[in-house]
């Protein structure tokens, strides 16, 4: 656990950032930087965007700006891992023992628990944020509260400087929608 006061500092490094930065992949690499950097159990920490699919392709998950191992997992389908279960429902997953979530799409041996926050942008999930760490039950409340923030930021400054690359014309789903079609 970490104490408020430098969760505080790292958020207000991170509005920082949300203001230097010159692009989305800029932001985003800060992000997922300092995260890794100034949180203990954070291992990986990297961010998956919506992908429209075209001529009959399903939407996909694309691997974004990233700190920690390769993972081999740089796609994924939104009815596959914990990954697509958060883009899917709209909702934070936090699985506190990967071993015992049969959703779980191994990416390294190390990991014993995982985060992931769906991002929004004018209310349509656009991508998440994904946190794995080699502790067992590393994302407690505080952890919650912190990369929902980080999430949230990603997501104000995708509206204030467009989402455009993660969405296709028509927009894609929110979250509601996605969840209601999955299930038919």
């Amino acid at each position: 656990m970490s104490s408020l006061r430098n969760i505080d500092e790292l958020k207000k490094g991170l509005e920082s950032a949300a203001r230097a930065a010159g692009s989305r992949k800029q932001f985003m690499e800060a992000v997922a930087r300092q995260l890794h950097d100034r949180m203990l159990k954070y291992n990986w920490v990297g961010f998956y965007m919506i992908k429209k699919g075209s001529n009959g392709q399903p939407d996909m998950l694309v691997l974004g700006p990233f700190v920690g191992s390769m993972t081999p997992h740089t796609r994924i389908a939104l009815n596959q891992g914990i990954c697509g279960a958060a883009a899917s429902s709209g909702k934070t997953i936090v699985v506190h023992d990967v071993k015992s979530d049969p959703r779980y799409l191994a990416c390294s041996v190390d990991t014993k628990s995982e985060i992931v926050v769906p991002i929004f942008a004018k209310g349509t999930v656009v991508g998440e944020l994904d946190i794995d760490s080699h502790f067992r039950a590393a994302f407690q409340q505080e952890d919650i509260a912190l990369v929902e923030y980080c999430a949230a930021l990603v997501g104000q400054f995708l509206e204030k400087f467009g989402a455009r690359e993660y969405a296709s014309k028509e927009g894609t789903k929110t979250a509601a929608a996605i969840s209601s079609s999955s299930k038919s």
